[in-house]
């Protein structure tokens, strides 16, 4: 069971390349070559080139001089990405979310390294091992369209309503991280597989249909095309800035308190990284102090150091939106587990 379920963004979608990759892992490629690649879960990087990443890539390359090679896809998509390319290494830095990091460390695509600043993160934000760490915490929760639909729903119940009629979607569990997430708090808020499998049986007569990109959703409830759909709090709220009628909410069971969960977005040096030590430098200048503090008023996020409170606006927007909301503790090693097996009784629910 998914009981005691701790801190899935993120999220897939079609790859994007960001530049031409250099690396070859496995090759004669010289290791001082002034170059790291980076394959990332979707939803750090602004649209406009103004997300967390595109400032602290930019910094990072100021300072060092080395480059940032940036492929961007769905956090599952990455992990297999990066499973394919194992004898020929291509990645030097994944970032993904929970339980695909996970896989990609029980997968051995990950080796250990304690970045300079990890032991600021709390203990459950980091592999015990020293594969991954958090880097930008993160929460699950839901949008909706704040013109069509000026009160957010309150309950999963409400979403049954015919009203949301293909105008609701959400991404699909076990390519989507946040996809995903929808499947493990449905499971956590009803108790059990069994009654969270019969709930979204019940829900398909009104979803969309499977969507593999949680971050495409978001344009389409703004414009008013769907009035509800799955997402993340940071992903949201960054874009909410330039998508005005984006709303965050969480769902409840009945008449009980909305619920979320910890979505960090984890990352870890690849193992056999072509430019391993400056996988290295990256992630000691990810968790830096001054690229942490941007985390919320850049990125949208909360710092996964816990000794840097951020008061910027955004962080102060960012805490009152999770006021009143239970924090949940998903059981990630038994997600990792049996996540197929979910994944199959979501399929078998809804004839996915």
């Amino acid at each position: 069971m998914l009981t005691h379920i701790r801190p899935v963004a993120a999220l897939t979608g079609a790859l994007v390349l960001a530049a031409s990759l250099t690396a070859c892992g496995g090759s004669s490629a010289a290791s001082d070559e002034k170059v790291v690649t980076v394959y990332s879960a979707d939803g750090l990087k602004g649209e406009a080139g103004d997300g967390w990443y595109d400032k602290v890539f930019a910094d990072f390359e100021k300072q060092t001089g080395i480059k940032v090679e940036y492929v961007e896809g769905g956090s599952g998509e990455m992990v297999q990405r990066a499973l394919r390319e194992k004898s020929n290494t291509q990645a030097d830095v994944l970032v993904t979310l929970p339980p695909f990091i996970q896989q990609a460390g029980s997968k051995g695509l990950l080796q250990a390294y304690a970045p300079q600043g990890s032991d600021r993160v709390d203990g459950a934000d980091k592999a015990p091992d020293g594969t991954w760490t958090s880097i930008v915490n993160n929460y699950f929760g839901f949008i909706h369209n704040k013109k069509e639909l000026p009160t957010a729903p309150k309950s999963w119940e409400e979403l049954l309503d015919a009203r949301y009629k293909d105008r609701l979607q959400y991404s699909t569990p076990g390519v989507a991280g946040d996809g995903t997430a929808v499947l493990i708090k449905a499971v956590h808020d009803f108790g059990g597989r069994e009654p969270a499998m019969e709930y979204l049986k019940k829900l398909q007569a009104n979803n969309v249909g499977p969507s593999s990109s949680t971050s495409k959703l978001a344009p389409k409830v703004d414009k008013g095309e769907l009035l509800v759909a799955n997402g993340d709090v940071q992903m949201n709220f960054a874009q909410s800035k330039s998508m005005p009628n984006l709303g965050i909410w969480f769902p409840a069971k009945g008449g009980g308190k909305p619920t979320t969960f910890a979505l960090p977005y984890a990352a870890g040096l690849v193992n056999k990284a072509p430019h391993a030590e400056n996988g290295r430098k990256l992630l000691d200048f990810l968790l830096s102090e001054g690229a942490q503090r941007e985390v919320s008023a850049v990125g949208g996020g909360f710092p996964a150091r816990k000794d840097v409170k951020p008061t910027d606006a955004n962080a102060l927007a960012l805490g009152k939106l999770l006021e009143g909301v239970e924090v949940f503790e998903p059981d990630w090693a038994d997600i990792d587990e049996n996540l197929a097996a979910y994944v199959d009784a979501w399929k078998s629910a809804t004839g996915s």
